[in-house]
């Protein structure tokens, strides 16, 4: 198979992480016979010191050109004192419009050998498997106006809550057919006994439920979910939500995995052009240190292959590689709790190693069926 990825590194642990990735994705090239081309492109506060524009058209015309696209982070304080326009985060919201990338999915799964990791007690995190369905595209985060203004002569300031009844139906779309693959249930995040736009959003998912009656669904107000996947976290199995609460609430779920560093994410587009990325930040406190963790990225290529690419073993084999190194106990340093811990490029070249050996015994097995 040949594929085009569009690589966005972006900034600080952004850049390291992909790097790290695209050796992993050259091992897959190297023992599953594909064939994979990168082509880079700017974004972020890079984009911003090399063009001046947090997204250039170059960077989107790449994209487009491309079969998937693989982000790394953007953002960090160098460019806080920027204008609204020229930071960095700019870029990222700019891609997502410009893609029409609408579903965000955040995978929260515990591995039995990281239950100590998490700040949770492994009685609540044991088993945890579940997906967060975040609408990418409308909401706060796009509405219009969103300025500084005056009222009754004091200064102050508006943000606009913005959806249509197309853009609320679409996401329940993708969240109710996420669930017929999994345990057929949907739990359905709003606060719709306070915001209109809620209420609209609680309307459709009753509209779209009746279209799989296999799947069941349930409404839940967003601060009793907040509370809910701390104390409960079990009983989800695919959460839906509006933009401003599906950042919140994934960024929370991921502790209970114990680290921003163990979460991918896929940004799926109604094109088929989709785009991957780690759900931590650029971490510029740790930028070029080598102990920034490279898993959330490489599990992204994982989810990569299997939407993108529907190549199901390769994306399993990442994902096995992954368990059986943590299983062995190596852990970075987000994960080690001030104890031992290896470095960027080490953990990296583990799960290599795991591929290796997990391809070597798949052939053997194979020679003797």
């Amino acid at each position: 198979m040949k594929k085009t990825i569009a690589l966005l590194p972006g900034d600080g642990i952004g850049r390291e992480v992909i790097e790290v990735t695209v050796d992993v994705l050259k091992t897959i090239e190297e023992h599953y016979h594909h064939q994979f081309q990168f082509q880079y492109g700017l974004i972020g506060g890079d984009a911003i010191d090399q063009t001046g524009n947090p997204l250039p058209k170059e960077t989107i015309e790449t994209c487009r050109q491309a079969d998937a696209v693989l982000l790394g982070a953007v953002g960090g304080p160098k460019w806080e004192s920027n204008p609204v326009f020229l930071r960095p985060e700019r870029g990222l919201l700019a891609i997502r419009k410009e893609l029409d990338l609408f579903a965000n999915l955040r995978p929260i799964k515990a591995f039995d050998s990281l239950l100590d990791s998490s700040p949770l007690k492994p009685e609540y995190v044991r088993g945890v498997d579940f997906v967060i369905v975040r609408e990418l595209t409308g909401g706060l985060y796009f509405g219009k106006p969103s300025e500084r203004t005056t009222q009754d002569g004091e200064e102050g300031a508006v943000d606009t809550l913005f959806y249509k009844r197309s853009e609320i139906k679409r996401i329940l779309v993708s969240a109710f057919e996420l669930a017929m693959t999994r345990k057929k249930q949907v739990t359905s995040v709003d606060k719709a006994n306070v915001l209109e736009s809620s209420r609209l959003w609680r309307e459709v998912a009753e509209e779209v439920a009746k279209e799989y009656p296999e799947v069941t669904l349930k409404h839940m107000l967003v601060d009793n979910a907040a509370m809910q996947l701390i104390s409960s976290p079990n009983q989800f199995d695919v959460i839906v939500t509006e933009n401003l609460f599906g950042d919140i609430l994934s960024d929370e779920a991921s502790m209970i995995t114990g680290s921003l560093g163990m979460l991918p994410s896929a940004s799926l587009s109604s094109s088929g052009l989709h785009l991957y990325e780690p759900v931590h930040g650029s971490a510029p406190d740790i930028e070029g240190k080598n102990v920034a963790n490279p898993i959330a990225a490489i599990l992204s290529a994982a989810m990569m292959l299997r939407h993108s690419f529907g190549l199901e073993e390769e994306a399993g084999a990442i994902e096995n590689a992954v368990k059986h190194v943590l299983g062995s106990g190596k852990r970075t340093a987000d994960l080690a709790k001030g104890g031992p811990y290896v470095s960027t490029k080490l953990m990296t070249e583990e799960i290599k190693a795991a591929l290796a050996d997990d391809h070597a015994i798949l052939n053997i097995m194979e020679a003797y069926a």
